[in-house]
């Protein structure tokens, strides 16, 4: 982990729509209303919720966490009216104790995690995430660890059928696979545009035909999940952010898959329940829930910002808030 430096970047504001801007900061207001408080924002990208969050609580300090150095240097400059006031760290939400820790935090009051590729990402045809343009097969979103290219080129044939069917719910993982392997013998994958082919090929004409949505895509996101190990660190951060708040905080995750969005539910579920075995008459105090779901069921996005800004379409939101200190 280490703390970015600010710079300047014109376009930051026009280049990003945060997603559910105004009902997430609705939700987040009784905790970040409070005096002193802490708001930190585990995917800043290019800081579209970090910037309304400074706007509209003006005695609120902001914790930007994101491990692409290119979107905090966009976030920074879009925060920089509040720079005194907001801090970056350029670091996985996963080690939100250790970004606490540094910055002497040792609770907060409100946090969001906007899972998924962010538009900076998306746009940016050299990082290789989109299957629209051909790009070299990165796809990181930091700057360590293999890229895309390098998972195509090494994993076997059972290895990528588990991520294609595992994270992309892709039901010819099996075909894809086998036919990725037998063409990466004849030149390794370098690029997008190749992947692209291959995958249509390897899906049956019939099913490209009844398919509302591009061959590649489930594909894609399988990958981009692989390479970044999203799950895992979704699965790290969950447990930091909710023992990280103080009573009456609260954690705001926006998830665009059912892969992230299940996890999500499944944390708040077991968060919000008593611990006492269900013969007990009465839960002892020590036993009780010690956190309370906010929203019923997942939200989504209202038809109005969908049609100004189609990536949110597939977003889901829920929150959850400390009602009790720990035991």
């Amino acid at each position: 982990m280490r703390m970015s430096q600010d710079v300047t970047a014109a376009d930051a504001r026009a280049a990003h729509v945060p997603v559910m801007r105004d009902r997430i900061l609705d939700l987040l207001a009784p905790a970040l209303e409070r005096p002193d408080a802490v708001y930190v924002d585990g995917t800043t990208g290019m800081g579209g919720h970090c910037e309304a969050v400074l706007e509209r609580f003006p005695h609120v300090r902001v914790v930007g966490i994101d491990r692409d150095p290119q979107a905090l240097e966009l976030a920074a400059a879009r925060c920089a009216p509040f720079a005194g006031r907001v801090q970056f760290a350029e670091a996985v939400y996963s080690e939100l104790e250790d970004v606490l820790e540094v910055l002497g935090i040792p609770a907060i009051d409100g946090m969001l995690l906007d899972l998924g590729v962010s538009s900076l990402q998306i746009d940016r045809r050299d990082r290789g995430f989109s299957y629209a343009a051909d790009a070299p097969l990165d796809m990181r979103m930091g700057q360590g660890g293999p890229t895309a290219a390098d998972i195509l080129n090494s994993y076997s044939s059972a290895e990528l059928t588990r991520i294609f069917r595992t994270f992309g719910e892709e039901r010819f993982s099996d075909r894809i696979a086998r036919r990725i392997v037998e063409e990466r013998e004849a030149e390794p994958f370098t690029t997008s545009a190749r992947l692209v082919q291959v995958i249509t090929g390897a899906i049956p004409a019939a099913a490209r035909a009844t398919s509302t949505g591009h061959p590649a895509k489930r594909v894609f996101q399988a990958l981009r999940i692989e390479v970044n190990q999203e799950l895992e660190a979704l699965e790290a951060v969950l447990p930091q952010a909710l023992d990280a708040l103080r009573v009456g905080g609260r954690l705001a995750v926006l998830a665009y898959h059912s892969l992230e969005d299940r996890l999500v539910k499944n944390s708040f579920r077991e968060a919000s329940s008593d611990q006492a075995p269900p013969h007990l008459p009465l839960v002892p105090d020590h036993l009780k829930a010690r956190f309370a779901v906010l929203t019923r069921g997942a939200e989504k996005p209202t038809g109005a910002e969908t049609a100004e800004n189609p990536r949110a379409a597939s977003a889901r939101l829920r929150v959850i808030e400390r009602t009790r200190e720990p035991a």
